[in-house]
């Protein structure tokens, strides 16, 4: 097998990734958008000791879950993984890779649910970031490439809500007409260098970084704006002058409209503002937290502790059921609008927000509130990487009755809750299996939430009940 090389073979499965795997004599072959079953011709692009990573080049056989894609840049944009595939197919892949990293990164053998759909397989995304880069042409906005920092101009995003094409017509007069620049990456240099967006019900918050604090044609911009968006609409000014891969600088302006707006679920209302946390898929939300509640149980004797709190909206949805909800979170301004948020709900008595670390707060709250003879609950929604192991220990210390872990990875998920329940432990800083082990805790359910639907992602809910 040598770089360059043009192959003929068969697809044999879909990887984690959503690629196709092939085999041929000791390798395994890694060729995106390819799908099982379909015999493709390939070109060898890298080889490793047992792997190879292909270009697909033609389908000589397509799978019949091969489906026509909507998308203009499918396959050059790297926002989608799985288009070319039935909606039905893509939630079976996503069903089995959580099945397959709890088998060989967990060693446990698990039922997974059914995944949980929203009202679109298209359409369903209320936040978009498109980075701005200057060409030879003038700027342009987009997509990354897949692993790459290369902007793949686009006209509109299937996955996106209808806004987006009004949103990419405006912002392409404004860089026209008034020859302002996108970034150019190398020289550190230009304009503007991203575009961001947040839907919240029928409004917009949309978000112009700039290098520097100058906007340029400001007023020309909100009158374009104006004509091309119907909807309302706050504009911001972010300021990053940072060489730095992160989108945002620390300085905000707002140029115009309200600035946040108010949503509401399950009665509990909240505000979105430029810098607010929200999933991006809001039906599978509602879905999501209301499965939350239900799979813990909750009653007028739980004390449930959301162990990774943000802004509140979770433990405030906790709270209408449980006895109290006790949030931690480790960022001051978070616990603030938590706070608020508990307060301008009628929830204050039943909310208590801390800021701090988990693993130095979750010993002394389980112990005081164990002490009380009260009911305990967790919930863990930790970022992609996971829960520190801090955390773990601490919470397997304080012998905790029921957890709720919800996660958007799950290969970092199953290394978790392979911890918690006891198949995996720590030993000098390395993860490693145990042998016949004594599960701490019995897997109540695992239930996968297509809040990503075309992409590889998934988010997934895993309730865990102390084995007595």
């Amino acid at each position: 097998m040598v770089k360059n090389q043009e192959k003929i073979g068969v697809v044999i499965a879909l990887g984690m990734n959503g690629e196709g795997i092939l085999k041929d004599e000791d390798y395994t072959i890694f060729v995106p958008f390819a799908l099982p079953t379909e015999k493709i011709k390939y070109k060898v692009l890298k080889v490793s000791k047992n792997c190879v990573y292909g270009k697909l080049l033609e389908v000589l056989t397509p799978a019949e879950e091969r489906v026509r894609t909507k998308c203009k840049v499918f396959t050059k944009c790297g926002g989608c993984q799985l288009q070319h595939l039935r909606y039905s197919a893509q939630l079976s892949a996503k069903e089995n890779n959580i099945k397959t990293c709890f088998s060989k990164i967990a060693n446990l053998k698990v039922e997974v649910m059914p995944a949980v759909k929203g009202e679109c397989e298209y359409r369903y995304r209320n936040k978009l970031q498109l980075p701005v880069r200057q060409t030879e042409n003038g700027a342009i906005l987009g997509f990354y490439a897949e692993n790459s920092h290369r902007v793949i101009e686009i006209e509109d995003c299937e996955i996106n809500g209808y806004y987006v094409q009004s949103i990419i017509k405006a912002f392409k007069r404004y860089f026209t007409e008034y020859n302002v620049k996108g970034y150019e990456e190398q020289t550190h240099s230009g304009d503007v260098r991203e575009i961001t967006v947040k839907e919240v019900g029928d409004k917009l918050i949309i978000t112009v970084v700039t290098l520097s604090r100058i906007l340029p044609h400001k007023e020309e911009l909100l009158k374009i704006l104006r004509e091309e968006i119907k909807q309302d609409f706050s504009l911001y000014q972010n300021v990053n002058s940072a060489v730095t891969n992160v989108i945002y600088g620390k300085e905000f302006i707002l140029h115009y409209g309200k600035g946040e707006y108010q949503a509401e679920m399950f009665s509990v209302k909240y505000k979105i503002g430029v810098q607010s946390f929200m999933q991006v898929n809001t039906s599978v939300c509602h879905k999501l937290y209301s499965a939350v509640r239900e799979g813990l149980n909750l009653n007028e004797k739980t004390i449930v502790i959301d162990a990774y709190s943000g802004a509140g909206l979770m433990t405030a949805l906790l709270a209408q059921r449980a006895k109290k909800a006790i949030g931690v979170e480790i960022i001051k301004e978070a616990v603030d609008i938590a706070n608020k948020l508990a307060t301008d709900n009628g929830l204050k008595d039943k909310i208590i927000n801390y800021c701090g670390k988990c693993e130095e707060l979750l010993p002394k709250i389980i112990k005081r509130e164990k002490q009380e003879n009260n009911d305990v609950a967790v919930v863990l929604d930790p970022p992609r990487k996971g829960v520190d192991i801090k955390v773990i220990k601490a919470i397997l210390e304080s012998d905790i009755d029921r957890i709720a872990y919800v996660s958007c990875l799950p290969s970092s998920l199953a290394r978790d809750i392979g911890l918690l329940v006891g198949t995996l432990e720590e030993k000098d800083g390395e993860i490693k299996r145990v042998e016949n082990p004594t599960l701490r805790y019995n897997i109540e359910l695992i239930k996968p939430f297509d809040m990503f639907a075309q992409t590889k992602h998934v988010e997934t809910l895993v309730i865990l009940n102390k084995n007595k």
